[in-house]
């Protein structure tokens, strides 16, 4: 460990800085004036999340809390989202069933749900879409940092209702709080946290402060990582290198009316493509990618403008993005991107044991991409949607009807543009059977756009290893999903899990033509690939269950998670996707008695060998992973915490079979991140 990093974390044990994790997250009572979450210490009765079920998902216009939806959704919070906070998005939630990252070493993670990935994922920054390019390459990381959330949300299934033809798959969700929407408590409060990770001599640091009175916030948060090349049970994993650093202000105007606030983030990602590592012994510096952008959000909300359970909430967001890939120390290609965004939403309750929301949604983007992996023409994306949802509540059954209208343009500047008009249609339906067991049905149709990439590629993509061909011709991918949910809740165990089949006519996917592509400048000759479309089904399975298996005071509480899914993709016509998650299975015991908290987990890959033509299995393994942390309150509204977390402390090679580098990347070898957080 450098001499810097030593020093460092000496200083920080020394200091004891530590932090107990706040009840980040409330259910508000009012959705036109509380937020989601709240970072500010409450003291030790309610420091923990205890159940994330009860906390309230914004993504969801009624503003409903994780149980109440009929929908699929999870909340990742407190403590649970201190232990998996990583570099990567899809890392961090990919303890969620349900959930893996796609990787691209890691500085590279898109969420994966359900087996999709890439456009069919929004992912989002406090409702607004992330406006990055991630979604045009595996090897573009989304321009969102988790290490800063307060709370992410994921809503599994088809969510183009509320976001539109880019959610066919599902969201994710980052809620960082950057806009206040309620006064903060004692007029300030903050959160700090160093940690040090030694399977790659890394450190991130982060900080966030908040402070106003009862009509006036303002915000500032920022977050600094240097991560260098990890280590794995086979030596150095070359040109894994991250160096992040993200910044944010924001303030907000508050009073019994509502809220109406600002914010201006930066965030800077520079990180190497293990794909092409070069060769450092010869003075090759390999692939990296320096990525920038600016990010501006305005937000508002008015409490109870029509009357007693309504409100109307809004939000504008504008982005300027680059990213540059170099050869060593030479640029090569340029990728920039210019986003607006806008979207308003009205909520009421008709009385009848009805309530609803309408909302609109619009947005322009320009992608444009210079240099020899430019096989993506400069294109301007505009889309409106208009959607509206209604619930009927009766005392142990509830009724959710949803319908979205979008209008979809891409026009590149290589040829004619295509219009699109996606269609989406959800009922839903949840029975309380009586006070244990809850049952959720939904029937879902949802249509998305092609992607630019998918329609106008046309040129080598170094990231998948192809020449890419777009097809002018696609239509709208069309999906119909069943889902049948089951909910279990008592003082000795808490219980839910799914069982969901979802019928795509005309998927959009890679066909490989069997030709070849001759690429001069590195001399080899790549596989030709074309976008088309097919019948394809997905169908799966996940679950989770937690035990309360001791509740004392004197030995503390003890809690056994157990979680798991699978998922199964083919074309109607025969045959398997590709790049399809592998089943798991996990467990985890956790303990927690007056200031400590600990626990043990394995979660089990299973190989994966149902793969699609010219694609590679992939071997299963196992991770385990272990936490400490040892915590203390200082009065009524500050705390420290120091803790230490392990993973993969057995040194498996795992290779992530959703990767394009499956067979040349594995995962981080066994490694220990400690560090010391504060609350105040």
């Amino acid at each position: 460990m450098p001499g810097t990093l030593l020093a460092r974390s000496s200083l920080a044990l020394a200091l004891s800085v530590a932090l107990a994790s706040p009840a980040w997250a409330q259910v508000a009572s009012d959705p036109a004036n509380q937020s989601a979450t709240d970072t500010r210490h409450h003291g030790e009765g309610d420091r923990h999340v205890k159940d994330l079920d009860k906390v309230q998902v914004t993504a969801s216009p009624l503003r409903d809390t994780a149980d109440a939806l009929s929908k699929p959704a999870e909340v990742l919070a407190g403590e649970r989202l201190d232990e998996n906070r990583a570099a990567s998005l899809g890392e961090t939630i990919s303890s969620l069933p349900g959930v893996q990252s796609s990787n691209f070493g890691p500085g590279v993670g898109r969420p994966v749900l359900r087996g999709m990935d890439g456009p069919r994922v929004a992912v989002l920054s406090g409702g607004l879409a992330s406006a990055d390019v991630s979604t045009v390459s595996q090897d573009h990381s989304p321009a969102v940092e988790a290490f800063l959330a307060d709370q992410i949300e994921v809503l599994k299934g088809p969510s183009t209702l509320l976001y539109g033809s880019g959610a066919i798959g599902g969201i994710v969700n980052i809620v960082d709080g950057r806009i206040a929407e309620q006064p903060i408590d004692n007029g300030f409060s903050g959160r700090a946290e160093m940690r040090f990770d030694t399977v790659n001599d890394g450190n991130s640091d982060m900080f966030r402060v908040d402070g106003g009175n009862d009509r006036f916030a303002v915000h500032a948060d920022g977050v600094y990582r240097n991560n260098k090349d990890y280590d794995t049970p086979h030596g150095k994993q070359a040109n894994t290198f991250i160096d992040t650093k993200t910044g944010a202000v924001g303030a907000s105007l508050l009073g019994d009316w509502g809220f109406v606030g600002a914010s201006a983030s930066r965030f800077e990602d520079d990180y190497g493509n293990p794909g092409e590592p070069g060769d450092l012994s010869i003075g090759e510096r390999g692939v990296w990618i320096r990525m920038r952008q600016d990010r501006y959000d305005l937000k508002g909300g008015l409490t109870q403008p029509w009357g007693e359970g309504s409100s109307l909430r809004y939000s504008l967001g504008h982005t300027d993005y680059e990213h540059v890939e170099f050869e060593g120390d030479e640029p090569g290609t340029t990728f920039t991107k210019k986003a607006d965004e806008g979207r308003v939403e009205a909520a009421f309750a008709w009385g009848g044991g009805w309530s609803g929301a309408i909302g609109a949604q619009a947005s322009d983007a320009t992608f444009a991409a210079v240099g020899e992996e430019s096989f993506v023409p400069e294109t301007t994306t505009r889309a409106a949607g208009v959607f509206g949802v209604a619930r009927k509540q009766w005392s142990d059954f509830q009724l959710d009807l949803g319908a979205r209208f979008d209008s979809v343009k891409a026009d590149p500047v290589t040829g004619p543009a295509r219009d699109f008009k996606p269609v989406s249609l959800s009922v839903a339906g949840g029975w309380k059977l009586d006070e244990r067991w809850r049952l959720t049905a939904n029937l879902d149709h949802a249509e998305r756009a092609p992607a630019e990439e998918e329609l106008f590629s046309d040129g080598p993509h170094l990231a998948t290893l192809a020449y890419e061909v777009g097809n002018a011709n696609l239509g709208e991918e069309k999906a119909n999903q069943l889902e049948l949910g089951l909910q279990y809740k008592s003082d000795w165990m808490d219980a839910k899990a799914s069982a969901y089949y979802n019928r795509f006519d005309d998927f959009i996917y890679l066909v490989d033509t069997g030709e070849q592509w001759h690429f001069e400048e590195e001399d080899e000759f790549l596989p030709v690939r074309q976008w088309a479309q097919a019948d394809a089904r997905f169908r799966g399975f996940e679950g989770e269950a937690t035990f309360h298996l001791v509740d004392d005071e004197t030995r503390g509480d003890w809690d056994l998670r157990v979680y798991g899914d699978t998922v199964r993709a083919t074309l109607a016509s025969g045959g398997n996707l590709p790049r399809i998650a592998p089943s798991r299975l996990g467990a985890q015991l956790r303990w927690e008695n007056e200031s400590w908290r600990a626990s043990l987990g394995a979660l089990r890959y299973a190989k994966q060998d149902k793969v699609a033509v010219g694609e590679t299995p992939t071997a299963g393994y196992t991770l385990v992973d272990a936490h400490v942390a040892y915590h203390r309150d200082f009065g009524d509204h500050a705390a420290w915490e120091v803790f230490a977390d392990g993973s993969n402390l057995t040194d498996q090679t795992a290779r992530v079979h959703t990767s394009f580098l499956k067979d040349s990347v594995v995962l981080p070898g066994r490694s220990v991140a400690f560090g010391v957080r504060l609350f105040f």
